[in-house]
């Protein structure tokens, strides 16, 4: 079996006659360990707000979907005022802190005649908000069956 010969700098450092590092060479080894733990911390910050960003795009199209569904399987509203044209909100949703949901309806005129009177179509918009920023709008139609 061949002896490994140790060059006579390693051998000094394991027998404790090495000097040690110099007060420079620590210096930059803390540096360098700086400037890979801010990246690191950054990194994680940065996937942190992201993640945050899709639980809340998350729970607003939840939402919007439930609402959507709500409004479709609801009566026919055929009352909507034009000044006041939001239906009620599910009574079975519980909103989350910071969230609001508001639906409209809009009546559509497909026979183009001008008039007032309900032709039975109404365009129904749900849009979900947190904090007072716009998260998702979802249009779907509705009609009088």
């Amino acid at each position: 079996m061949k002896k490994l010969r140790l060059s006579s700098k390693v051998r000094k450092a394991f027998r404790g006659g090495s000097r040690g590092f110099s007060m420079l060479e620590v210096v930059i080894a803390i540096a360098l360990l700086g400037i890979i733990a801010v990246s690191v911390l950054s990194a994680l910050q940065t996937a942190a707000l992201a993640l945050i960003s899709a639980d809340r795009r998350a729970t607003a199209e939840s939402l919007a979907r439930t609402q959507m569904e709500w409004v479709r399987y609801s009566d026919y509203d055929d009352v909507l005022e034009e000044s006041h044209p939001e239906y009620i909100r599910d009574p079975q949703i519980t909103l989350p802190p910071d969230f609001g949901v508001v639906t409209t309806a809009i009546r559509l005129d497909p026979d183009n005649d001008g008039d007032s009177d309900d032709d039975g179509i109404q365009q129904i918009t749900v849009t979900v908000s947190h904090a007072g920023q716009v998260i998702v709008t979802l249009e779907d139609f509705k009609r009088n069956a």
